[in-house]
């Protein structure tokens, strides 16, 4: 099975509205994704992208249904994570 996600826009800062950044704050989606993967990429990708890479990946599923988030946000993300360094 292949996943087609489309790049993250990392390198860009687009805007973002207060709305937004505090959805991601308080998103413990986030929080639990950030806290699997810094385990299973430690020692391969900096702690910073980890996070940086997961709330890209909470961002671009925005429109997801709440209740899958948890899930699609960390699969997103180590998809995005193994992009890296492999």
């Amino acid at each position: 099975m292949t996943l087609a996600v489309p790049p993250s826009a990392s390198g860009s800062t687009p805007e973002r509205s207060a709305d937004s950044c505090r959805d991601e704050q308080v998103d413990p989606s986030v929080d639990q994704a950030v806290d699997r993967l810094r385990g299973e990429f430690a020692g391969r990708v900096r702690p910073q992208l980890i996070v940086r890479v997961v709330r890209d990946s909470r961002r671009d599923l925005g429109g997801s249904p709440v209740g899958a988030l948890p899930e699609l946000v960390e699969r997103l993300a180590r998809y995005r994570l193994d992009r890296q360094i492999g």
